[in-house]
């Protein structure tokens, strides 16, 4: 999960998932299981679907790349 822009609040979250191979997911069907886990104010209203998420060398998910196309669009850097 990351920041994106958001007009009324200023930054919401959002959430680059990468299913394993051969699963079918919604993004309503992820809502529904965070909900379950996180306070509703923690859900992303954005969930997007990629394969090959981008990583750094240690493997860890690399946000800056995820988040920085919804930055650029609003003149902001990250």
């Amino acid at each position: 999960m990351f920041g994106i822009p958001d007009e009324e609040y200023g930054e919401s979250l959002a959430a680059c998932v990468e299913p394993q191979e051969g699963a079918t997911l919604t993004a309503d069907a992820v809502r529904a299981w965070l909900r379950e886990r996180i306070a509703a104010y923690k859900v992303p209203k954005l969930i997007r679907f990629e394969r090959g998420l981008p990583r750094e060398d240690s493997g860890k998910i690399f946000k800056r790349k995820l988040r920085a196309p919804y930055w650029e669009k609003v003149g902001r850097q990250i």
